[in-house]
């Protein structure tokens, strides 16, 4: 079966994460996808396949004769899908023969204005959606690609070392490594496969961190007001006023690190300011951190002690630090890009991943692409063609690390 195949079939079930929900997985639908990977694994010859109470699934290929001793390697991708769009009734279309246009769907048009690479896409068959979802691309492209590379191996009988499978929830609310059984796994080494053109190599991430700024005002009627009212709210926009403008998200890209304030609620009495912070540099990641002590500092030094405070409290970091010393992870991941015909495209992420969590949890885990593009909307898409380097790719790392 073709990569792009089973994931015509995995986006027609509904696994949208929920950022609100407390359990794991924070949606039960997962588990109805995780329940037919399962089947899927055990049918096509994999070992030790298996679903957690967590709705991850586990499985492994055990090392061809005489490659017992070599690294474990592992591949991981994410069952749910983003919440930022619908990913219920997901009903993909196939454009074959692109003519490198605007794709006109149900709803949505996706111009070559606003997504100029679409040129790049001409002649290869797109897959969308019909335009009133995402496709689900993000992740299940992941899923597809790395079965079909097992089903290959498999069936082939092709040299491999142990080759350990997951696939998680909840990725795309942060949590995806929270409940990962990196000892159960397996691998010494992984790679998470993930969004992003064939052919992309993904080894740096944000450190990142979250803050809520409250401020605690002092309300009395405003005709008498004078020297004596402290407006939570005003004291807030003084406080967002402080922060730097060029640091703000839409004026950033590649390296550049953002503050990046998110939701703001209250009134004169108590106001509240939630930010993400973010930063490739540790240096600098830890200097917007105490920025945000400054002015809460400052502000308190004019309006009085406890009027500001700013609670931080760190996320994930740059998963660089912890793929350095396993280098060869990255150079491989070259070599079986390029003999797959590509050139390696190295960009840092400007968000976190699953493998930067993993890395730092003591499982190093870069992220390769997967041939998708425009993720968490209805404009996302992916190509066949794309897909089918990706799997590629997969096999091509497994055949480098078998020897």
């Amino acid at each position: 079966m073709k990569a792009y195949e089973r994931l015509l079939k995995y986006v027609t079930f509904w696994t949208t994460s929920d950022e609100e929900s407390e359990t794991c997985p924070s949606t039960a639908r997962q588990k109805v996808l995780g329940e037919a990977l399962c089947e899927e694994m055990r049918e096509l010859g994999l070992s030790d396949v298996r679903m957690d109470e967590n709705a991850y699934v586990y499985g492994c290929i055990p090392a061809s004769a005489g490659l017992e001793a070599k690294p474990a390697l592992g591949f991981i991708a994410h069952m749910d899908t983003a919440p930022d769009a619908s990913g219920e009734n997901v009903k993909p279309v196939l454009h074959p023969d692109y003519d490198g246009g605007d794709i006109v769907l149900n709803g949505t048009v996706i111009d070559t204005a606003r997504f100029p690479f679409l040129a790049s896409l001409k002649g290869r068959t797109v897959i969308t959606s019909d335009g009133t979802t995402l496709l689900g691309s993000d992740d299940k492209a992941g899923i597809a690609e790395i079965l079909t590379a097992c089903e290959e191996i498999i069936t082939k009988g092709l040299p491999h070392p142990k080759l350990c499978i997951a696939f998680t929830p909840d990725e795309e609310i942060g949590r995806g490594a929270d409940r990962f059984d990196i000892p159960g796994f397996g691998a010494d080494f992984a790679y998470t496969v993930d969004g992003g053109e064939e052919g992309e190599i993904e080894y740096e991430n944000f450190n990142a961190a979250s803050a809520v700024v409250t401020v605690k005002g002092f309300s009395v009627h405003p005709g008498s007001a004078k020297d004596t009212m402290i407006n939570a709210a005003n004291v807030a926009i003084d406080f967002h006023s402080a922060l730097p403008r060029y640091e703000r998200p839409e004026h950033t890209e590649l390296r550049e690190g953002f503050c990046h304030l998110t939701y703001m609620e209250g009134d004169v009495t108590e106001t509240k300011l939630y930010y993400i912070i973010r930063d490739h540099d540790m240096a600098l990641f830890n200097e917007k951190k105490a920025r945000f002590e400054r002015i809460a500092e400052r502000l308190n030094a004019q309006y009085g002690e406890g009027t500001v405070s700013a609670a931080i409290k760190d996320s994930y970091y740059n998963m660089i630090e912890k793929i350095e010393p396993h280098f060869h992870l990255i150079e491989n991941a070259r070599l079986a890009i390029e003999k797959a015909g590509l050139a390696p495209k190295e960009n840092p992420v400007r968000g976190g991943t699953d493998g930067a969590r993993l890395s730092w949890d003591g499982l190093p885990c870069p992220n390769l692409g997967t041939g998708g593009y425009n993720f968490h909307g209805c404009a996302e898409l992916n190509t066949i063609e794309g897909m089918d380097k990706s799997t590629e790719i997969i096999l091509n790392l497994v055949e480098l690390y078998a020897k």
